[in-house]
């Protein structure tokens, strides 16, 4: 379940960096992909099993820096981190002093995380406006493939203000984060993006 959740913030990633719209409803994201270049936010994530019985909720940081640069922290209720330096994806869990990396292609794949490589939204995804909700705008990303890790991303605003960002898995669990005390482009500091694992580490690289 962890792992599935740290997946999941790999492809939320890239939508929250990399998305290119032209749907007159979701002005707003394209607005956010034109003009933000950077930022940090607060998250929580509620992850819900498909039965819609199960949750779990954690809760950390968020900074990215296009393209190719964005760190997730969790702080609780354990600590892990994604970091994407550009050229690898880095996950660290400190409980188990485990890092794991894979090459950026490699480890975003098909996934719309792809398209922090400069990959082409409207190749790989059919895009749809959803009704407002929760006081949000809402749009859909589905991807072409059908054998792909996820079934669809859906970001939220609140204007022009990132709000939310849900993604259903290819099992049908639902990641829902809330983003709060959003700043865009802020000055990011480069050391954010950069992994050195913690000596005694146990590094696997992909």
């Amino acid at each position: 379940m962890k792992r599935r959740a740290l997946t999941n913030l790999i492809v939320a990633a890239s939508v929250l960096t990399s998305f290119v719209v032209e749907a007159a409803a979701i002005d707003a994201l394209h607005d956010f992909v034109r003009d933000v270049k950077s930022g940090q936010a607060q998250f929580t994530q509620t992850v819900t099993s498909p039965d819609g019985a199960k949750k779990k909720t954690s809760s950390g940081s968020f900074e990215f820096s296009r393209p190719n640069r964005f760190r997730f922290a969790y702080a609780k209720p354990f600590e892990q981190t994604i970091v994407a330096d550009g050229e690898k994806v880095w996950i660290y869990d400190a409980d188990l002093n485990q890092a794991s990396s894979r090459r950026l292609s490699a480890a975003l794949g098909a996934t719309p995380a792809a398209l922090l490589a400069g990959g082409s939204l409207e190749k790989d995804f059919d895009l749809a406006n959803l009704p407002a909700q929760g006081g949000l705008e809402w749009a859909e990303a589905r991807p072409k493939a059908k054998d792909g890790a996820f079934q669809s991303v859906h970001v939220g605003f609140r204007g022009k203000d990132l709000a939310a960002l849900e993604i259903v898995d290819s099992f049908g669990q639902k990641s829902l984060l809330t983003f709060s005390a959003f700043a865009p482009n802020v000055a990011v500091p480069a050391e954010s993006f950069r992994f050195t694992p913690p000596a005694g580490a146990d590094v696997i690289e992909q």
